[in-house]
């Protein structure tokens, strides 16, 4: 099924000291690959309430939304370039509050990782280019890969 029209979605950059929060996706797109909890805003839910249930049904965590962070689009084509996928995303910067991390919903794995460990993992590219942007992780050259 192809979409009529961009899926308004959220994302949740979130913090626990100096670690931040991904999850390993189970579903398409870019199943198998790491991201930020997140996921689509839910009929007369705000943009900080998506954030924050879309965190506990993947990780089981209660956080705290502190600001937005950055708006992107990610399209995704068939072989035929038919648009497949189109998602809105508003990226959100967050903090933990409480709870144990245990993957659930449409999170394979969840874990705490340094900016420096995502750098080199495998992340959806909309996301590096968020994390790069924002000063969060480091760009790699291609000389370092």
């Amino acid at each position: 099924m192809y979409p009529k029209s961009p899926i308004a979605c959220v994302g949740a950059v979130v913090f626990k000291k100096d670690r931040i929060l991904m999850v390993k996706r189970i579903n398409e797109p870019s199943k198998g690959m790491w991201s930020i909890p997140g996921g689509a805003i839910e009929l007369g839910e705000t943009v900080y309430e998506a954030a924050r249930r879309e965190v506990l049904e993947e990780c089981s965590i209660e956080i705290e939304i502190e600001r937005a962070l950055d708006a992107a689009d990610n399209i995704v084509r068939d072989e035929k370039g038919r648009i497949r996928y189109h998602y809105t995303i508003i990226d959100l910067l967050a903090k933990y509050i409480s709870g144990e991390i245990r993957a659930q919903s449409d999170a394979e794995e969840c874990g705490w990782f340094e900016p420096e460990e995502i750098v080199s993992m495998d992340i959806t590219p909309t996301l590096r280019v968020m994390l790069e942007k924002q000063g969060i992780i480091k760009s790699i050259s291609k000389s370092e890969v």
